[in-house]
């Protein structure tokens, strides 16, 4: 995704007189809203967001053992302000708490984009404690689904970002999808790489989103055929004829195919970027997602010949 933008540190009076380090480069605006307001209601989920941040995350500071079993959340530390910051490591606070006073401050000073930003930046650096396996980042991204719902945000966390997504049956057909075993990792690839493409808060890249997804369907069919250098219409005949895949079904993707083959279609050089919408790349990620579980069900239930 694009680079965020750097921000300059604070000049006023009270931080200069500070005589503790300060963050280089911060990557956090002031807080603002598209139309310039803060409202209630986005201050209520920032709010609920930090507190699922403070009793997943920041709570495990508390440990006692701190030192020696929680290593994990002080690299996450480390990772925040040298990445995250892009903060000098010899300037790093060796106080803990003046490192969350400082993350809290900039935290509740951001855009909405950057919250998410940040959320996202968290659950692809948290790392479980070593020889453990927690489930901190799927029961925080449970509680966060939980609050944007609640919140009517028009987002949810999937494949670990911020997609804009709010559908449930379209959030389990994707998140399915992308659950498919090693030996279809190339399809997983794509997938996920479509919701990247997606849910780009800057820069969304939609056509490319879309040329992920359907190469999604392209890559699974190929392996249920074992045939590499076969065309998706050739892939689907022998599907068809191997795995009772109904001419209706297989008519109907191969004709959404052709919509992002042809000449003036998707993956045509000459296609006017701006023409391609966010409900077209929603669409094409969630019917592709779709189409490959009813594939793979299919593969399976051919293989146990219908048991």
């Amino acid at each position: 995704s694009a680079a965020r933008p750097s921000h300059q540190p604070s000049t006023s009076a009270s931080a200069r007189s500070d005589s503790r380090p300060t963050i280089v480069q911060l990557r956090i605006n002031p807080i603002q809203s598209t139309n310039g307001a803060i409202s209630l209601r986005r201050v209520g989920m920032l709010n609920a967001l930090w507190n699922g941040l403070v009793v997943y995350y920041w709570n495990q500071f508390k440990d006692e053992y701190y030192s020696y079993q929680r290593e994990n959340i002080q690299g996450l530390w480390i990772k925040i302000w040298a990445l995250y910051f892009e903060g000098r490591l010899d300037e790093k606070p060796e106080s803990k708490e003046w490192l969350m006073k400082e993350i809290k401050r900039k935290y509740f000073g951001s855009d909405w984009y950057e919250v998410y930003e940040f959320i996202e930046f968290i659950l692809n650096h948290y790392e479980p404690p070593y020889g453990e396996n927690d489930d901190v980042n799927s029961s925080f991204i449970s509680y966060c689904n939980l609050v944007l719902e609640r919140e009517l945000s028009g987002y949810r966390i999937l494949d670990q970002q911020f997609a804009p997504l709010t559908s449930e049956e379209e959030l389990e057909s994707v998140q399915n999808a992308l659950k498919v075993t090693d030996t279809f990792a190339p399809v997983r690839q794509h997938l996920s790489r479509a919701v990247q493409h997606l849910s780009d808060k800057k820069a969304p890249d939609y056509r490319n989103s879309i040329k992920e997804s359907i190469s999604a369907v392209e890559s699974l069919c190929s392996l249920i055929t074992n045939e590499p250098k076969s065309t998706l219409g050739q892939a689907l005949k022998k599907i068809e004829k191997e795995h009772e895949l109904h001419p209706a079904l297989k008519n109907a993707f191969s004709n959404l195919y052709g919509y992002t083959s042809d000449a003036k279609g998707i993956r045509h050089a000459l296609l006017d970027v701006d023409q391609v919408k966010q409900e077209d790349a929603i669409y094409m990620l969630v019917s592709c997602s779709a189409f490959v579980n009813y594939l793979l069900k299919k593969s399976v239930s051919g293989a146990d010949g219908g048991e």
